[in-house]
């Protein structure tokens, strides 16, 4: 009996020893998993400096380009502003978008929506959405690139060391950087050829210069543009008619803006069907090619760069 008694109190004091033992490697499990979540970055950027998480799990981007970038990074968004031509998402990223809510537009967006996500990590832009920075600090940690339009790598970079995914970032831009190298080989002697970029919108015709998303990517596959445009900014805005030999070149690109609520189908009409513009050289050649406007111009991410370079050596096949 007593031998049964002694037994009994060594396996109690056992068991009570491994009861012990694993709440306290729970406790440091809990520990270490709250530490891991409270592991923050500073980050400098077009508003300041801010911490923000160092392992984002639900970020919200306020740009298309920024939505882009995310996807490419393998990082899908649990928000982002929509498309600005989509129903809510621009074809060559819908199937990867499927259950991101739509906060609004990028010169709109929805801070009640934001807010309801619960985001731990927003993504924005100063050229947008400066005015509302304080209101979405107050929701989660935000940073903002500086600008867009033009080189759109850069901003892919800051994406990538906001996500702490610097490393994949720079892979996936090497590897732009060869398939630019691959189309210019293919290209060989045409990117001699000066390129014109036009774009008709509901109330403005615009023609392209150098600081533009397809601007950017003509001047890295080396192509030429016609003196007025070879200037290192966005575009010469409310073209008219008079206007129109300046649209001239070896080939003319011109691209359309469509949505429910502008067309510039009226003005593309209009200047293509005029007299001066069936004069220009490239008229005359057959080289006028009407593209997407989302790909050459709207997107703005590494994903329409990389169709805008499929566009060109398709059309510089034939």
């Amino acid at each position: 009996m007593k031998k049964f008694k002694f037994s009994s109190i060594i396996a109690l004091l056992i068991a009570a020893v491994m009861v012990l033992g694993a709440c306290g490697s729970k406790k440091d499990e809990k520990t270490s998993s709250n530490e891991s979540k409270a592991k923050t970055v500073t980050i400098e950027h077009a508003m300041g400096t801010t911490k923000i998480p160092a392992d984002p799990k639900k970020v919200v981007i306020l740009t298309n380009e920024g939505t882009e970038a995310l996807l490419a990074l393998g990082v899908k968004p649990v928000g982002a502003v929509q498309s600005w031509t989509g129903k809510p998402w621009y074809d060559h990223i819908s199937k990867d978008m499927d259950g991101v809510e739509v906060v609004g537009l990028e010169s709109e967006v929805s801070l009640e929506t934001i807010a309801g996500l619960e985001p731990d990590l927003i993504i924005g832009n100063k050229m947008r959405q400066e005015k509302v920075y304080e209101q979405l600090n107050a929701i989660a940690p935000t940073v903002m690139a500086e600008t867009l339009r033009g080189d759109w790598q850069e901003n892919f970079k800051f994406y990538a060391k906001v996500l702490n995914k610097e490393a994949e970032g720079k892979k996936i831009l090497d590897d732009y950087a060869k398939r630019v190298e691959e189309v210019k080989t293919n290209l060989g002697d045409k990117v001699n050829n000066e390129i014109s970029m036009v774009r008709f919108m509901g109330a403005d015709v615009r023609i392209y210069h150098l600081d533009t998303f397809s601007g950017v990517v003509l001047n890295q596959l080396g192509f030429k543009r016609p003196e007025s445009q070879n200037v290192n900014d966005f575009a010469e805005k409310g073209v008219t008619k008079e206007r129109i030999p300046a649209m001239d070149g070896d080939y003319i690109f011109y691209f359309t803006y469509e949505t429910d609520t502008e067309s510039g189908a009226k003005f593309e009409k209009e200047f293509t069907e005029d007299p001066l513009f069936k004069k220009l050289n490239a008229s005359k050649n057959g080289h006028v090619y009407k593209v997407n406007d989302v790909i050459w111009n709207t997107a703005g991410g590494i994903k329409a760069a990389y169709l805008m370079l499929d566009d060109i050596e398709k059309t510089f096949s034939k």
